[in-house]
């Protein structure tokens, strides 16, 4: 594997998006494009196992969504679900277009909200043949519907921005847990100490994400998935009722690995599960890259 990810710059929407490309020894065996956390940045998470996954043998794509850390996009730290679908669909079109990886097979890996959201755009993109979600959040619009109140404050942030120009935010997170976007002490102690927040890292959440993440909706994804999926989440991670439920919709080939963390944190830098979740990963995709070049 290359020392370090190299520069991997495509635009959507006009926006330049800026990525680490982590690539193996030798050819890459597939083209893995990954996406992480809530607020998250190329650095995080995402990159984690990226690494992780050029270690293995692939090519690997992690990078800062329209608005997120080095990429460009207004609203800045803008959570909108939806479009980070669209980045990973345009990082998709890019892969393909670069002459290092034609042929081949793209597969995909989200970790946290990053599930979800991969989720809708593996459903959506017929291109990406796998797809691995790790400590995935996959809410159910129907069964856990959004809170009018939330939903309002969201679109009143929005109103605001269109009318001054001016974006109200709150900290994705804080030491008293309280008017933040991220109420958990194990995400304060990730993301607001020098264990996660990368210099990249900015600790705000644009107010008016809210109109966009309350009733998102990863759940009615799994009925519309048509590739192999894999499912890594721990009893003590973010909602496994939602992961279930989210597993058990989902008709495609599937398979499931239950580790073993402290939190729905640890997934993000402890080797423990890192390596796992890794190696379970890179086994399905091995074999979706397999039975792709058979036909």
């Amino acid at each position: 594997m290359t020392a370090n990810p190299v520069e991997f710059v495509f635009t959507r929407d006009g926006n330049r998006l800026v990525g680490d490309l982590y690539l193996p020894a030798g050819d890459p065996v597939g083209v893995v494009v990954t996406t992480g956390p809530l607020t998250s940045v190329k650095e995080q998470a995402a990159g984690v196992y990226a690494a992780a996954l050029a270690r293995r043998g692939f090519a690997a794509l992690a990078f800062d969504h329209t608005g997120f850390g080095a990429s460009e996009g207004t609203p800045r730290q803008l959570e909108d679900p939806l479009g980070k679908a669209a980045d990973i669909e345009a990082a998709v079109t890019a892969l393909l277009a670069d002459s290092r990886f034609a042929g081949r097979t793209v597969v995909a890996l989200g970790v946290c909200a990053g599930g979800g959201y991969m989720a809708r755009a593996v459903a959506d993109d017929p291109r990406i043949r796998a797809f691995a979600g790790v400590a995935g959040v996959y809410p159910d619009g129907t069964a856990s519907p959004a809170d009018p109140a939330v939903v309002e404050r969201g679109r009143r942030a929005r109103e605001r921005r269109l009318k001054d120009g001016v974006v109200e935010t709150i900290p994705a997170v804080a030491t008293d847990n309280g008017d933040v976007a991220m109420p958990l002490t194990e995400a304060f102690e990730y993301y607001g100490t020098a264990r996660g927040a990368v210099p990249n890292y900015t600790n705000a959440f644009a107010v008016e994400s809210f109109e966009h993440t309350a009733g998102f909706d990863a759940y009615r994804a799994a009925a519309r998935l048509t590739v192999p999926f894999l499912l890594v989440h721990s009893e003590h991670a973010l909602v496994p009722p939602w992961a279930r439920a989210f597993y058990a919709a989902v008709t495609a080939e599937k398979s499931e690995l239950w580790l073993d963390s402290a939190g729905q944190i640890d997934f993000y830098d402890d080797p423990r599960l890192i390596d796992p979740a890794a190696d379970a990963a890179a086994a399905l995709f091995t074999t979706v890259v397999a039975e792709t070049a058979r036909g």
